[in-house]
């Protein structure tokens, strides 16, 4: 089951402040930017870059990924690893508050996010 709209604009507020706080200087913007959206149940947090061999078409490239489970009342944290895949990020799985997997990404103690 999807997010409620007050569930969508809060998350898109939280997700707002993070990208705010861990957005690189705006000199570099072009060339490497951070962003995220919430889409469904689900916040995704992406790296924004130019492609290599066509410096005007902007990439996003997946880091991590939260999904609401509703019924648990929990979000369950993904990784895209080099297979193009999302996997479950084993040392915290599952966060009961939006803010912490945010806290996670933003620490990224094992590297998976942004490597």
């Amino acid at each position: 089951m999807a997010l409620s709209e007050f569930e969508i604009k809060r998350a898109e507020k939280v997700l707002q402040g993070f990208l705010e706080r861990h957005r690189p200087p705006a000199s570099i913007r072009p060339r490497l930017d951070l962003g995220g959206r919430v889409s469904g149940q689900s916040v995704e947090i992406f790296s924004i870059r130019p492609r290599y061999d066509d410096p005007s078409i902007r990439m996003e490239t997946p880091a991590a990924k939260a999904t609401y489970v509703k019924s648990r009342g929990l979000w369950k944290v993904y990784w895209m690893r080099a297979d193009l895949k999302w996997h479950a990020y084993r040392p915290r799985p599952e966060v009961k508050r939006l803010e912490a997997f945010l806290e996670l990404v933003g620490e990224d103690p094992d590297g998976c996010f942004f490597g």
